[in-house]
């Protein structure tokens, strides 16, 4: 009696699918790194568990020393009501999203809200999340 298997099991391993697989995953990560948008300014945002925007037209940014940017040009607190308004002006249904830093006083970020209000504009304020 014969008990030799005719099929042998092989001992080697075939690298070929794992290098694709390791390639499409590195393409992968490195395309959406680039969607990955970074402000300007250093701002440290309060957390939230809130839900993204993914529509952003206006970007009011204010930091911890009281320095005012609208789409990453640095204003001054004087011009911002009319830069706001430049900048809103010929979008339908405009959104401004304040980053306003976690350790500025409530009224400095009230005074971007009172704009957007007084001209009835959206306003959101952004968040990190938790």
């Amino acid at each position: 009696m014969n008990f030799n298997r005719k099929n042998k099991v092989s001992a080697d391993f075939a690298m070929s699918s794992m290098t694709d697989l390791v390639f499409l995953l590195l393409i992968f990560f490195m395309l959406t790194s680039t969607l990955v948008t970074s402000r300007a300014l250093d701002l440290n945002l309060p957390k939230s568990n809130a839900q993204t925007v993914k529509r952003q037209d206006v970007d009011v940014s204010v930091t911890k020393d009281l320095r005012y940017s609208v789409n990453g040009t640095e204003i001054n607190v004087g011009q911002l009501e009319t830069v706001i308004m430049d900048a809103v002006r010929g979008i339908e249904d405009p959104v401004i999203i304040l980053h306003a830093d976690q350790d500025i006083a409530l009224g400095d970020a009230v005074h971007v809200m009172d704009i957007a209000y007084r001209n009835r504009l959206k306003i959101i304020l952004a968040t990190d999340p938790k």
